[in-house]
Parts: structure tokens; sequence; C-alpha cells
């Protein structure tokens, strides 16, 4: 079957769109091949060994380096500008980047002269000043080719940077990078393809600049006469030589084109498509490197030779020479969208869950420094760290994905936090490969991010945070990506070192088997409120968010109180013992083994009966979760056996009835 919007083989263009592009290619080849033909291949190296060639070729080369040396110097602070600072008329200067590109050369020109000129708006004060005169000197050709071919270099830039995802830029902040080191480690690298095929375009238009030179500088031979100037005086007096230089200036352009083949705005590394592992690769470990899973993830010489002091301070290893035990707790007060107080103890881990939009990626962001939609006046251990930027703050964040720099190895990944707070580099590497060894992948040291599996990267995104020292650690939702046998792995791995975590950690997880199994405390968020904090078992028994009853896999339905029970907010009335007062809203649980399911309307005890209808049937371990709707409830979950579904044929549509003794359901005021 064919895929629409898919060209397979047979398939034609239509004539009425194919006649004009053909004719569109003709138009643009044709003179081309003007040149082509036209020049006179037996006196070519002649034609370009000629001594006015030669020089302007000499002068076009300085003068293009010279613009693409200033264009660097002044159009990526630009780019970064445009694309990552929003500010009062950001379109305006777009707007005026852009318009060299459009504005009619010799417009350009004149407009560099009466800005740069000896009676332009500068040029005076310029000459008396330092004496410098731009006009009918190489200077003014260097400043005409910038003027005209800089914007290339920034909009290429620009684009490359606008996808390039900010999350890597505040995960090195976050590491302790300051905002230069990051633009000059983790920035610029990662936009290399956009920059190159910025600089390459800026450099060709530089060096075929004519309009504004002839017109800004003027044509003086040796000082201001680039070659495409020497062109234009050629095709008066010699049109074969100007047809051979000509074609000199065609050749570099085209071969510029070719070698960026049509990656104007660039490719940030993150974009390219990760390589399947390695044979003997595997997320929990690599069997050619001798990792396995009772290798040094867990337990044996690596693990007690590790950071770890008898404090359990992962930043024991700077312990030896700070002699500084310190641990950190935790003080927030969060305002803004997200609104709570948040207080914890050294070691303490806590999971934040809550429906999507509830405000826990704005919490961590907010704890980070790096949102403006909540702000958080924060205390770690003594010091109160609310005026500080993001990479003073020793707040380690591990985004969902990781984040690892791709252009860096493992090693260099985790070693980074260390170097950016001004380790020395064998050190940082030292402790960074201990790292590595404690969470199970040392052997990958030297691995990029594209040769590691999931797994591994995210072992490796986790050695990087706690590598850097921090004070406290936020992980959102750091295994959501992993498969189930990873993410036990993981989350095995991520329990035992969090054990010995000196600070407190916060993890963003929609999975109640994380919640439960790493957390000492859930703070169940909603609307940007905290609903509850409470102990994980604590939160299992009596959940106060119909969302966190439902990710448990329990029936919630929220109501008001009444002498009988629960009125329900989406229709009916829930018969309860020991109900709160009456006009309390509350939250009813119903576990759905506590659900009963019947053909015919049962008889005897059950206080809530309710007919409905079967919609969906899902398989959960041994037993079979049945989703029915009802006029007179709301929609409730029943788990029963594969026999008493098949007893009682139950299948899609099928009318049944269902009841909840009143023993069986518990209220919980909200």
């Amino acid at each position: 079957m064919k895929r629409a919007g898919v060209r397979t083989a047979g398939t034609r263009p239509p004539l009425t769109l194919a006649l004009p592009a053909l004719l569109a290619v003709a138009f643009l080849t044709l003179p081309l091949l003007g040149i082509l033909v036209r020049t006179e291949w037996g006196e070519l190296a002649d034609h370009l060994r000629s001594p006015g060639t030669v020089e302007a070729l000499k002068l076009s080369l300085v003068v293009s380096f010279w613009a693409l040396g200033l264009s660097l110097l002044l159009g990526v602070p630009l780019a970064w500008l445009l694309a990552r600072v929003p500010f009062p008329g950001k379109a305006l200067v777009r707007s005026l980047v852009l318009l060299p590109m459009v504005l009619p050369p010799t417009v350009g020109g004149v407009a560099l002269l009466l800005a740069f000129g000896r009676r332009g708006l500068l040029g005076p004060w310029l000459e008396s000043t330092f004496g410098i005169v731009f006009p009918f000197h190489t200077s003014g050709a260097v400043i005409a080719a910038t003027f005209v071919a800089m914007p290339f270099l920034v909009i290429s830039l620009e684009g490359a940077l606008g996808g390039l995802r900010p999350r890597y830029e505040e995960t090195a902040a976050s590491l302790g990078a300051s905002p230069v080191r990051v633009f000059f480690t983790v920035t610029l690298p990662m936009v290399a393809p956009g920059l190159i095929a910025g600089a390459a375009l800026t450099w060709a238009r530089a060096l075929g600049e004519f309009g504004a030179t002839i017109t800004f500088a003027g044509n003086l031979p040796g000082t201001t006469q680039t070659l495409p100037l020497q062109v234009y005086l050629l095709l008066q007096d010699e049109p074969e030589a100007a047809t051979s230089v000509s074609l000199l200036l065609l050749a570099i352009a085209m071969g510029v084109l070719i070698a960026l083949r049509g990656r104007w705005t660039g490719t940030p590394s993150d974009r390219r498509p990760r390589p399947a592992p390695e044979a003997g690769a595997s997320d929990t470990g690599s069997s050619d490197s001798g990792l396995s899973e009772s290798g040094p993830s867990e337990s044996g010489p690596a693990e007690s030779a590790g950071p770890a002091s008898a404090s359990g301070d992962p930043s024991a290893p700077a312990a030896a020479e700070d002699k500084d035990p310190e641990r950190w707790a935790l003080h927030a007060e969060v305002t803004g969208f997200t609104r709570l107080t948040l207080d914890a103890d050294p070691g303490t881990t806590i999971a934040v869950v809550g429906p999507n939009g509830a405000g826990k990626t704005t919490l961590l962001r907010a704890l980070l420094g790096l949102t403006p939609r909540a702000h958080a006046d924060l205390r770690l251990g003594g010091e109160d760290v609310t005026a500080l930027p993001p990479h003073r703050r020793h707040v380690a964040w591990v985004p969902q994905d990781g984040a690892l720099f791709p252009h860096m190895s493992a090693l260099a990944n985790t070693a980074y936090g260390l170097r950016a707070q001004g380790v020395a580099r064998a050190e940082a590497r030292r402790e960074a490969r201990t790292w590595l060894d404690r969470l199970g992948v040392g052997p990958l040291a030297h691995r990029r991010p594209t040769q590691l599996s999931g797994g591994q990267a995210q072992r490796v995104a986790l050695a990087r945070a706690l590598a850097a020292r921090p004070r406290l650690l936020v992980l959102d939702e750091p295994l959501a990506a992993l498969d189930q046998t990873t993410r036990a792995h993981v989350r095995h791995t991520l329990r035992t070192h969090l054990a010995g975590f000196g600070g407190v950690c916060l993890i963003v997880t929609h999975d109640p088997v994380e919640a439960v199994s790493l957390a000492d405390r859930v703070l169940v968020l909603d609307e940007g409120r905290a609903l509850q904090d409470a102990t994980p078992v604590e939160v299992t028994r009596h959940p106060r968010s119909p969302w966190v009853a439902r990710m448990l896999g329990r029936n919630a339905w929220p109501g008001t109180a009444t002498p009988e029970g629960l009125a329900l907010s989406g229709g009916g009335t829930l018969v309860a013992t020991d109900p709160p007062p009456a006009g309390t809203p509350a939250l009813a649980i119903v576990a759905p083994e506590a659900v009963s399911v019947h053909r015919e309307r049962p008889e005897g005890s059950p206080r809530n009966v309710w007919p409905g209808t079967v919609r969906e049937i899902t398989a959960s371990g041994s037993r079979l979760r049945v989703l029915i709707t009802s006029e007179r409830a709301p929609d409730l979950v029943a788990e029963i056996t594969p026999q008493s579904a098949a007893e009682l044929g139950l299948a899609d549509g099928v009318r049944v009835w269902t009841s909840v003794k009143a023993t069986e359901a518990t209220i919980v005021p909200l």
C-alpha cells in the first residue's frame, strides 16, 4: 500500500509545475554556461597569471578574510542576542541585519560614504581624533565587504541557535559554568555546522563584493581594486581576460556552495540521528567492556574506593582537601505560578508528582533560577542563594533525556562541572572516572553520547550531576525514556547512590513505583499548589488528589460529604461508612478489586449498585481491568480474573451491573 504524500516509482509531477521549474533552472544555468562557452581555455592560465589579476586576487583575499574576521567578531554575539535574548525592538534589529542583503550595493556604498566619509557623520571625528580615513583605502574596502557580507553569518548562525534547545546551556549552567563558558564550550561547538556555513557564505560574498566597494572605497590598483573591480575594468579593454577572471570567481562560489551542500542554516549537533549501540552493548552494560550486573555499578572495589566518605557525602573526594563535611538542608518559599513552602533535611529524597501542567517542572526551574513563571527564595544549608545566578547556586539538574553534550565524551561530560568550578583537569578527570565507575559506566568513558544506549547515557548524566558536588539535585523524569528492564536497573543504581547524598534530591515522576521506591516524601502538586506532602505509605493509603489515586491504579471520585456518604461531582451518590462532616469536600477512593461486576442486578448487602456498560478490557498482569461507564455514576474500573470475565461474557458494549460495599470505600477530606 502506498502511503499518502510519499512519492513512489511511476508518479510524475504535474506538467503545469514541472515546466516552469525547468524554465527557471534553464534561466539560472544559461548565463553560467555562457561563461564556460566563451572562455578562451588556451589563454586561461595567461589571463589568470597577469600581474593585475594576481594583485587584485591577493587584495581580494586580504579584504575578504578581514571582512570574515570582523563578521565573526561582531556577528556571532549579535546572532546569539537575536536567538537567545528577548528585548524591545528585536524585530527592528533583525530588519536592520537583513537590510544589506536586499539593499542595492551601490546604495550601501553611498550610505557608508555618508557615515564614514570625510564629510560623513563619523568621518571627520575619526580623522581628527585617530587619523583614520576609510574612503580610498584598503580598510574602506574591508568595511564595505563587511557591511554587505556579515548578514549572511548572522542569519545562518541565528537559525542554528534557534534550532538548539536551551536545555543544554541550562544544564551546563546548573553544573557551575558561567554564561561565557557555556557559550564557548557548549553553544558554539553544538552550532558549529551553522557557524561554518555562515562563515563560508560570508567569505564568498565578501570576495565577490563590487558595488559598495567601488562607491565607498574607490577603484585604486593595489589599494581597493579587488578582483570583481578588475573584471569590470577588463571587460572594457580585454573581454576575454574578463571572462577568464569571471570563471575563477564562479568556480570559487560554486566550490563554497558544493561544500555546504545546501546547509544554509546548519544543524545543531543534537539533531543527528543516534546510531544503534555497538555490538555487545546494552542498556545495563556492555559485555565487551566487562560490565555486568555485579560489576562496579553496585558493589566491589569501585564502590568501596569511590567518592563516598564515611558520612556518605558524595562530594567526599574534595573533603580530604577542604575538610568540610557540611551537609545541606533545603528551605524554599516559591511564589508565582507554583506557590508552596518546602523544607527538607539533608539526605532527603522528595518525589514531585501531579498531572501535566501542575507546576512540577516550574518548581524545579524556579529552584534553578531559570524561569520567570515562579520565584524561589532558596536557602541551601546556611547560605541564602536566592540572588545568585544559576551557575553559582550549586543546584545540579538532570533533564528527562540527560542532555549530555554530544561533542564531548562521557568522561568529559562528567568532568565538565568540576572544570567549570576551577578544578584542575587531571583531578577533574580522575574524580569523574571514579563516579562513572560507581555508576557502572566506567569502561564507556571515552564514548560519545551517540555511542551510548539509553540506560548508559542516563547513568552518565547522573554521574555528571553528582560529580559537580551539588547541594541540591533536581531530576526531571530521569527514567521516563527507558524501557522497563533498564528502568529497574537504573532505579536501583539511583537509589543506592542517593542513600549517601549529603544534600536534598527532588525527582519529578509520573511512575508510582519510582515515587514509592526512591522517595522519602511525596509532594503532590496541582495547578501550582501543594495538595499533599507526606510519606509514600501515607500518600498510597490516603491520596488527596484524584490524579495520584488514578496513578496508583485506584478509582477516585471527588464530591461533597453527606450524612450517608459522598455526593459525587460527576453525578450519583456513594454510600460509605464514617463519612466526614456534611458539606466537607472529599475524595472517594475505591480499589478496582473492590468493584464487583454482575450481569443481573445484585441482591444482598452492597449499598452502592449502578448499571453500566463495558467500554474497555485490558490485561494487568494475571488479571483484567474492565472500564465501565454509567449514567448514574462516574466511570469506574473493576479488576477481575479472566475466568470471571469469561463466565460473565464480558465484551465491549455489554450491559452489566457494578456494586461496591460501603466498607470498601475510603473517604479522604480535602
